[in-house]
């Protein structure tokens, strides 16, 4: 049975994110293949999707390589969120379904908790649940996928810091929560626009001006889970 590509690009998308294909680094399809454990057609189709994406770059001579985003590059991309984050919160005021508020209310109930437990190991995934579910929220699948793109680079890009403040830090989801609720889209953007700010100080490039990482990542093989959900 043919493995569906979007497999093979999420496995491929997810550890360059983590750093086993380091920045840089070739991409041969054969030795891709046999990582994943499939045929090199999926994987080649991956590689187109990666380069689309900007993850993956080819160079003459190389074939595809691990692209090598700059600072500005990536400093562009937190400019971007500023922009875009605020936009999905207004949109999710207006075309919410009751669905989508049981969820948000449900993470903001369980990161408060958490918070105030000081367990902020798990606060991490939990915020990123709540930005992923008010993206959607916005009834608009572009602005969802640039959202869920930009999240991707942003995680392949920075180290995010634990807030100092994480009672604090889930407050203003609660508040952009009950904003989405009510259909007040000017106050959902308003809020979401402050909270991105506040948190800007909490990005680390994951590289420095000479282009090494300054983090040390795991290369363990794995294979494709083809059951899973596509991230």
């Amino acid at each position: 049975m043919r493995i569906p590509a979007h497999s093979v690009c999420t496995a491929i998308r997810d550890d360059i994110v983590a750093g086993v294909h380091g920045r840089g680094s070739r991409l041969t399809e054969e030795i891709l293949a046999r990582r994943y454990g499939v045929s090199r057609v999926p994987v080649r189709e991956a590689l187109r999707t990666l380069e689309a994406e900007g993850f993956v770059v080819t160079r003459r001579h190389a074939g595809a390589c691990v692209a090598e985003p700059t600072e500005q590059e990536a400093a562009d991309l937190l400019e971007t969120r500023t922009l875009l984050e605020p936009l999905g919160a207004s949109r999710a005021a207006r075309r919410r379904t009751e669905a989508h508020l049981k969820v948000l209310r449900g993470l903001v109930r369980l990161g408060q908790e958490r918070a105030r437990q000081g367990t902020g190991e798990d606060l991490r995934p939990l915020g990123g649940w709540f930005h992923e579910t008010l993206a959607r929220a916005a009834g608009s699948p572009s602005l969802t996928a640039l959202l869920t793109q930009l999240r991707r680079k942003i995680a392949w890009m920075y180290v995010v810091e634990a807030p100092a403040g994480p009672v604090e830090y889930w407050a203003e989801y609660g508040a952009i929560t009950d904003a989405v609720a009510r259909g007040d889209g000017d106050r959902a953007r308003a809020l979401m626009a402050l909270h991105v700010e506040r948190s800007a100080a909490a990005y680390r490039l994951r590289f420095g001006p000479g282009g090494g990482r300054t983090e040390r990542v795991r290369n363990a093989q794995r294979p494709v889970n083809t059951a899973g959900p596509q991230r």
